[in-house]
């Protein structure tokens, strides 16, 4: 990719004069002469755009992993983002400085469209700085996901090497690791002097999988390599070039790791072992100072809704109840007698249900994700307009992080196509992966899910850069909860087991508005979260307790989903209550996913306004 295609499309409006033929008097041709020698005045499209424009390359400029992740081979591409506290008050200062720009502009004279993107554009910003008062509230590390793990598989997914220079920066990267560590940790200090620290039992996850980074070779004796190790010399050993320089940049990395990589993570793992001892009992972040309202902000973050941790609970009961409701249904059709909770126990432990915990069980079921997603994508054009061009792959989660990553995620493509969406399935406990969720999991990361509308919003012509990167969770993981409910309404899910795990999938959403708020309003424990989804749910505990974990050390990102999902489920009945016949698919997919990521009031107008058109044509 060129390293300048990442730039918008502008939208502006081309002015043009149009001069007449007939000849005019000479007074008025030297006042035309005169005013052509003075620069073009901009639209105000132009100059909103310009803005987009500037703002997003400077965003882009103060962030290499951004840059990597977008396909963008720079100046940085050997950098660490900086994540210093003085960095982050730039941020803050640029943010402001953003919005009272803002005000410049005259949206009267601005298109629709541009007027949804200065929208959403004031509103990412007015989030930042509402989030800002708890700069320090959020774990800057914990198990699920922080700079620990994130540097393996950022070097291993992201970091592309297709030449020495990128071999280079590859190493340059692996010698910057104590500087960006040494950051962490600054940060990890100001939160310990505000008292906040994730719950003592996530501490030893953390360790763990430390130490697992920094294990095998070059680190110890071992005759197996670490991952990075053996990622750096896959990529080395891949090259066109001499066999003398591919040695001299195994020696510079294997360097680099002894000397950096190897000191920075013994250094945090006694920051880790040294905060452990300093954290309070308990699990939610009642526990924290300010605690209510960290989760209040949390809740509003994540949901894009003003609804209280109260009614978020509650909508969780109703939701589960119902539920429960169309599982008994199942139960009659596979003539199961008993009760749902026997039920539950016979879906957890019958082995028809499971592949075996070997390679060969790991090899099938990535098998079959990869036929389930193959299948979809026929079925996509009647239910789709727009289809992404980017590919998308199914991949095992690597060794290195397995034990602590979630069961399922999803990685975006690069913008430039270099790099495919990517499907991860994480097969650490086969028993975690059950058959009957097979389908929906790959729905819900794969196709239509998570791929249709990120790639989607990354190929998107029609709105400025920024839109399609902006983090809108109820829209994003709604959008992903959703797709599992349309692959039935596509005619997926034949197997009567398989819709039952369709339906389980759901039922999670649901315990988790339950669990959620629990857990950071209403001072549940870590074990009473956890027994109610192995009650609620056919779940195994060890999915329960890993739901649990990562349900404390993200507050309120798990009510997203299903908040999302009951948005885009209700407007998407009101379309079909009010369009009848002319009600379509392709149209009201393609309505939701034109304009990239947007709060759930932005797309209630959006599908409020759709209607109305197909009503008028």
């Amino acid at each position: 990719m060129n390293k300048h295609m990442w730039k918008i499309t502008p939208l502006a409006i081309l002015i043009s004069g149009v001069i007449a033929c007939s000849p005019a008097p000479e007074t008025q041709t030297k006042t035309s002469t005169a005013e052509a020698t003075k620069p073009a005045q901009k639209s105000e499209s132009e100059r909103l755009n310009a803005f987009f424009e500037r703002t997003f390359q400077e965003d882009l400029d103060r962030s290499p992993l951004f840059q990597s992740y977008l396909g963008i081979k720079g100046d940085q591409y050997g950098e660490w983002d900086d994540v210093s506290e003085e960095r982050q008050d730039e941020h803050i200062a640029i943010a402001k400085n953003r919005l009272e720009e803002l005000d410049n502009f005259d949206t009267d004279q601005l298109s629709e469209q541009e007027k949804l993107s200065l929208r959403l554009y004031r509103h990412q910003i007015e989030k930042q700085l509402e989030n800002d008062q708890f700069r320090h509230h959020y774990y800057v590390v914990h198990q699920f996901r922080a700079a620990h793990t994130m540097v393996p598989s950022f070097l291993i997914n992201i970091h592309r090497v297709a030449d020495k220079s990128d071999a280079q920066a590859y190493i340059s990267r692996l010698d910057k690791v104590d500087t960006f560590f040494d950051q962490v940790i600054e940060q990890m200090k100001l939160r310990e002097n505000k008292k906040v620290f994730p719950p003592k039992w996530s501490y030893d996850q953390m360790i763990q999988a430390s130490e697992n980074v920094i294990s095998g070779a070059p680190f110890d004796p071992s005759a197996e390599p670490s991952s990075i190790w053996e990622d750096f010399q896959n990529k080395v050993n891949a090259l066109d070039i001499e066999e003398t320089d591919k040695q001299a940049l195994l020696e510079e990395g294997k360097a680099a790791l002894l000397t950096s990589v190897r000191p920075a993570y013994e250094k945090f793992i006694s920051e880790l072992k040294h905060q452990r001892e300093l954290t309070p009992e308990g699990d939610g972040v009642w526990r924290l100072p300010e605690g209510d309202k960290w989760y209040e902000n949390r809740l509003a973050h994540f949901t894009s809704t003003d609804l209280s941790a109260d009614e978020v609970h509650n909508i969780g009961l109703e939701n589960v109840q119902r539920i429960h409701t169309a599982m008994k249904d199942i139960m009659q059709q596979v003539e199961f007698d008993g009760t749902l909770q026997e039920f539950f126990e016979f879906m957890r432990n019958d082995d028809q249900f499971y592949y075996a915990n070997t390679d060969e069980g790991r090899q099938k079921y990535m098998d079959e994700a990869k036929k389930a997603v193959d299948e979809m994508r026929k079925a996509i054009p009647e239910y789709f307009g727009l289809i992404p061009k980017a590919d998308m792959i199914v991949k095992r989660v690597e060794a290195f992080r397995e034990e602590s990553a979630g069961k399922a995620f999803y990685q975006s493509p690069a913008q430039d196509g270099s790099r495919p969406g990517i499907y991860y399935a994480n097969l650490y406990d086969m028993k975690s992966m059950p058959i009957y969720q097979l389908e929906a999991l790959a729905y819900h990361e794969g196709i239509p899910g998570h791929h249709m509308q990120r790639a989607i919003a990354q190929e998107l012509d029609s709105v400025p850069q920024f839109q399609k990167f902006l983090s809108e969770t109820a829209y994003t993981e709604g959008w992903g909860l959703y797709s599992e409910e349309l692959a039935k309404d596509m005619g997926f899910y034949k197997d009567p087991y398989s819709d039952f795990g369709r339906l389980a999938m759901e039922l999670w959403r649901a315990c988790r508005l339950v669990v959620d708020t629990g857990i950071h309003a209403k001072q549940w424990s870590r074990e009473k979260a956890i027994d109610y989804l192995i009650k609620n749910t056919p779940n195994p505990e060890l999915d329960a307790v890993k739901a649990i974990e990562r349900y404390i050390a993200m507050p309120g990102q798990a009510t997203a989903y299903m908040i999302g999902k009951l948005k885009i489920m209700e407007l998407r009945q009101k379309a079909m209550d009010e369009l009848g016949d002319k009600f379509d698919y392709k149209g009201f997919h393609d309505e939701i996913l034109k304009d990239g990521p947007v709060p759930l009031s932005i797309l209630e107008e959006k599908i409020n306004g759709w209607i109305k058109k197909v009503k008028q044509a």
